[in-house]
This record gives structure tokens, sequence and C-alpha cells, in this order.
């Protein structure tokens, strides 16, 4: 499984004006990926032998296959409906497997390994085969003598989204290779540029996953800038995240080349649709048009439709639901059906209309700036929400991308954020959110990891605040907290940041490889792979003799402590003392709440059958009716009506 399935990137969620999908038979289908790979004999080479764990042992298009395959199996079962198809160009030989979607139809070094479909469990099984047995690939993955033009691959992958996926709306080519300038001549340039607009024009967006090999580096410049759009025609208001190059490492160097592409291709398997396109009203009369992305959401599992399995074979269970009168068991329609609150004690019931007005009585979906503060008054606690990040659109209002980025920039210089107005779509409460700027980042490698925009922090009302309870604090002596701090210096994740990625969510893992080995026939797991279990022997490598040397500080503080007179500090554990102890321990000045011990004259021993007589037995503290049921043999575990009932029934089997 992919290491980030736990993260959700720009545009998990669907956008409300989505195309709808006319093709009856994908109706719920929602992407469409042609993995092309090139096979050439450069990207068929493996590189140098090493002794290096981490050093790469495939060869570029060995990689770009099991990528593929470990895509698909992520797929298969986090996006069901979603299609995917793996097209080689640069074989040998052609597809000529009957029934495929392009065939024979004059595709010269084409090989179209997996057809555009809704991938089943028999074509991953089929790719893990070919990845897995290097006979049967190196009979498929034959390099041509002379060249294959783009421009070729490009028609064929036209000709495929065409054929199998004519309407819908995310269609998208992945391209693999590390032939930086793979036009002939200027004719051929030109020809390949008219058939990726060609692509461009149907709403298939095409992202490159350039490779480099040692001694070569991938020069975009000389052919792919031209044919490569950062952003989609169809949605140019998308955010544009730009692609690196990705190194097939050499001997020992440490770098895998098989993570590297599918830590790229991860970060663009999914779409990005907008949460919601909304006006920006920054002043009186000055609006601007952004959309919202919900960069990181908390995934988890997805049922996908139930099953029946009572007859010959399994089907799909088509649902619907239907309300019923409690007294007559009358089937009642929907528009008898109406909302209800409870207030006093009573329904106060809602038309459909009257819902409605109340819903929409804050207005149209809007962010409208009311006031600028200093970031310094944001205290920390102050969200109640997940933030959503807006991205400026030019749909509506042109110039929208320049008026946005000098606010950006404005707020960046000032130190400042902005609170403001928020709805985001019809029927939503609205919210008052801070308006925070975010810088662009760049990655080790360059490759932008995040761009530049205004992120929307939802804040509390009144309403949602509550006060804490009160703490009591210990303060920490200077020689602890010099102690401490080398083990928390010890103990820092590589570059001081937490990476998701990098720790993946082990019971998400664990659902999927179940299912994955239920429908791959292959044997079950005996046990999760959890990444976040600490390494204990790496921990006590690294900070092993300071944990040590604290624990004996703390130890040796401890005891000085209880020794000592001072009065600002807890002295040892508290230990309950009687109503006629005369030495309760103080705490800051206080003395200490004495314990109760009038539970003997509130019914020990007989007692109680004559409180459950008199009816008065729910008197009695839950610790007399604890040891009256253990003197006695009986449970004290549960609640105090338990206990009373547990009395009850005892006394009333010994006829008392």
């Amino acid at each position: 499984m992919a290491e980030n399935s736990d993260t959700k990137r720009p545009g998990d969620e669907e956008d409300d004006d989505e195309e709808e999908i006319d093709d009856a038979n994908y109706k719920t289908a929602k992407d469409a990926i042609l993995f092309a790979v090139d096979i050439s004999e450069s990207m068929l080479q493996r590189p140098p032998p090493s002794d290096d764990k981490k050093a790469d042992r495939d060869s570029p298009a060995t990689a770009a296959l099991k990528c593929a395959y470990q895509l698909m199996q992520q797929r298969i079962i986090s996006h069901p409906n979603d299609m995917m198809g793996i097209l080689l160009f640069g074989t040998e030989k052609a597809d000529l497997k009957e029934g495929s979607t392009i065939g024979d139809q004059g595709f010269p070094h084409c090989y179209l390994l997996e057809d555009l479909d809704v991938p089943s469990a028999q074509d991953v099984k089929q790719l893990r085969d070919l990845v897995e047995d290097e006979e049967q690939a190196a009979e498929i993955l034959t390099p041509a003598k002379e060249p294959v033009g783009l421009s070729t691959v490009l028609f064929c992958a036209n000709q495929i989204f065409t054929t199998k996926a004519p309407n819908f709306s995310s269609r998208r080519l992945f391209l693999v290779t590390d032939n930086d300038n793979p036009a002939q001549s200027k004719i051929d340039k030109d020809t390949t540029i008219t058939r990726a607009r060609d692509l461009y024009d149907l709403g298939v967006i095409i992202e490159l996953f350039p490779i480099s090999r040692p001694g070569h580096g991938f020069d975009r410049s000389k052919f792919f800038d031209d044919l490569i759009y950062p952003t989609s025609p169809s949605d140019p208001d998308a955010l544009a995240l730009t692609s690196s190059t990705t190194k097939i490492s050499g001997s020992g160097d440490g770098i895998s080349l098989l993570q590297s592409l599918l830590s790229s291709i991860n970060s663009k398997a999914t779409p990005r649709r907008a949460l919601f396109s909304i006006p920006f009203e920054i002043a009186p009369g000055l609006q601007i048009g952004v959309k919202g992305f919900l960069l990181i959401k908390r995934q988890e599992h997805v049922k996908s439709c139930y099953v029946w399995v009572g007859g010959e074979k399994p089907q799909i269970v088509q649902g619907s639901t239907s309300h019923l009168a409690d007294d007559t068991a009358r089937v009642v329609e929907k528009t008898e059906l109406r909302k209800a609150y409870k207030f006093g004690g009573e329904a106060v019931t809602f038309s459909e209309e009257e819902f409605k007005q109340i819903r929409q009585c804050f207005g149209d979906p809007i962010i409208r700036i009311i006031g600028f503060k200093p970031m310094s008054s944001l205290p920390i606690w102050a969200n109640t929400n997940k933030a959503t990040f807006i991205y400026p659109s030019e749909a509506d209002y042109i110039g929208s991308t320049r008026v946005f980025s000098a606010l950006q920039q404005k707020l960046i210089s000032s130190k400042k954020m902005g609170v403001a107005w928020f709805i985001p779509r019809r029927n939503a409460a609205p919210t008052i959110a801070a308006i925070i700027p975010g810088e662009e980042k760049y990655g080790d490698d360059g490759e932008q990891v995040m761009p530049p925009g205004l992120w929307l922090v939802p804040l509390p009302f009144a309403d949602d605040l509550r006060q804490c309870p009160e703490q009591t604090i210990l303060k920490s002596t200077d020689e602890l907290t010099d102690i401490m701090s080398k083990v928390i210096h010890q103990l820092q994740l590589p570059k001081g940041v937490y990476d998701p990625s990098r720790y993946p969510n082990p019971d998400l893992q664990w659902f999927y490889r179940i299912l994955q080995a239920m429908a791959l026939e292959e044997e079950l797991p005996d046990h999760p792979e959890d990444k976040t279990i600490p390494k204990y022997r790496q921990i006590d490598k690294r900070a092993g003799q300071y944990i040590e040397e604290f624990g004996a500080a703390f130890k040796e503080e401890m005891t000085i402590l209880r020794s000592s007179n001072r009065g600002d500090i807890i002295r040892g554990p508290l230990k309950k003392r009687g109503a006629d102890s005369e030495d309760a321990p103080a705490v800051h000045g206080k003395l200490a709440k004495r314990v109760k011990t009038e539970g003997k004259s509130q019914g020990d021993g007989d007692d109680l059958a004559e409180m459950n007589r008199k009816g008065t037995l729910s008197k009695t503290t839950v610790a007399v009716l604890k040891d009256w049921l253990s003197e006695r043999g009986q449970s004290t575990s549960g609640k105090k009506a338990d206990l009373i009932e547990r009395v009850q029934e005892y006394l009333d089997s010994k006829g008392m």
C-alpha cells in the first residue's frame, strides 16, 4: 500500500457542480488514469550492483510497472469506481489483442498492457505476475529497434480516452520517460504538440514524470515545456504543483527510484477538485473569486456497497428507504414529512420552505473580511475545525489573482491576519474565521510542496468556549530541565519536521491488506505493519544514558522535596485520613478535604434489611453497599443501582 494513504490531497471533496457521467456502465466512476511507460533500452538498463540495502535493483521501466501495480491495488480498494489502464510505448510488438480498445488500428510499437477500465482482482493478478516473472516481462518489454514518435502515443491515448471514458470529469495521462527530446525533427515536434492540444481540448491532463540517468539530467526546456501545461485549460484555477525530476540512483547512494516514483505519482493520483467556489469580499464593493481546497483530511474505511450472498452467486444490493407510520405501518410519502425540534418538552415542526428560510437567513455563500489583527493575537487553542486552503479563481472576476496575491504578500510582510465572516456553501452554518497567509514552500529537490495562498481557520464563538479545570503545576528544577533538553535534542525527528507520509495509518493499512489478500487469493498476513511503534534500540543508543541520568536526578530531587518544609509543593502521595485526624496535609496552603466516615450510621450490617423494608436503601453510600456485599461473598462491580438491586436480591433470598 502507498504510505500516504492516510492523507488526502487538494480536491478529495467533489465540487457541487461536477459534471454527471452519461455512460450507463460507469455512472459512478470519478477518475480515469492511463499510465504510459516508455520502453527503451535506457529505461530497461539496471543500475550497477551494490551492497547498500536502499540502492536500486530495478530498471526504470520495471520500477514504473511496480509503481503502477501498487497504485492499482491501492485504488481498487480506496477508489473502487475509478478506471485505470497501462500503455507501453517503444515496444517491439504492438498490441493486437482481440477486443482491446486500440486493437489493430495502426499504432506501431504501442502495447496496451491493461485496457482502460475499472480494475478487477484478475487485472491486479496479471500485473503482479508480470512484475514478478522476469521471463514473461522480457517477452513483452523488448524495445523497438527504431524510435517511436510521441505523437503516435498521444494519438493512441486520445483514442483510448474517447472510446472508454468519453464523459468523465477527470481524465489524466501519466507519462513516464527518460527521453527529454523525443522529437526527431521540427515537423515531428509540431505534430506532437498538436496531438497534445487535442488531448487538452478533450479535458485530459498530461502529467509528466521525468527520469534522469547518471551523467544525463532530464532537460524539460528541450521539448516538454512546450508540451506540458502547468494547469489544465479546462480548470485553469486548479492548484498547480510543479513536477520534479526523478533520479536513477547510482551504486550505493541509498536513493530508491521506486519510492521516489511512488511519492511523486501518489501526490498527483487524486484530482484536485475544489471544495467550494465563492466570492471573497475584501472591502465594500471589492470582490474577487476564490476556490477552497481541503489539503489534509482523515481517511476512514469506505464500504462501497452491500452484497447479498443468499443466492447462487453474490449480488450487489440496490438499497431503498421507506418511512412507515407507527400506528398503521402505512408508507409515508416524502411530502408528508416535516422536520421538528424539541423545545420545552414540545416538538416544534417546520415545513421545507420554513426550514430553508431559517438556514439561508444569513445570506449567500461568501468570505467577507471584517477586520485585521496581529498574528500574535491568535491563541493556539482558537481552532474549532480543520482549516481550508483558498486559491484565486478568474472564472467570475478578472484580476482576482493579482488582488489575492497583493493581499497575501501584505499580510505576510505586516505579520497580520484577517478576520472574516465565512459561509462556505448554501445551508451551511456561518463561522468567524482567521485568514492566515501561507508562503510558497519547496522541498530539498526543488519541488514545490506547498503553493502560496491563504488559510481559513474557524474561530470559536462565545458558546464554544468552556472553562478549563484548575490544575496543580509542579515546577521543574534547572538541573532536570537541562538533562531533559538533552533527551529531547537526541530524539528529534529527521529535519525536525513531522512528515505524515512516513507514518501510514496502521489500522487502514491492515484493513486494506486483508482485503487485498482475500481478493487476490494470497496468504493472510500474521500481524500488521505499524511504523508508529518506537524504535527502542535506536532510542536507547541515542538517549539511553541521558534518560537514566534524568531518572536518577528526578529520584534524588523528589527525596529532597519530600523532606523539605516548603509549603508551595505537594509533599509525597496524599493519604486518606479520618475526620478526627489533625495532621491533614496542606496543598498550596489550604487544608486537604477530609474523608467522611459516617458510613456506619447510614446502615451497616443487618441495618440494611430494615432500610430495605422502609424503602430508604438508596440513601446508603456506595462504600457501605460494597462492604456489605463483599462480606457476604457477592459481586461489588457496577453502579449504585446495580449494587442496590444485588442487595435486595440477597435479602429476598434469605427472607429478610
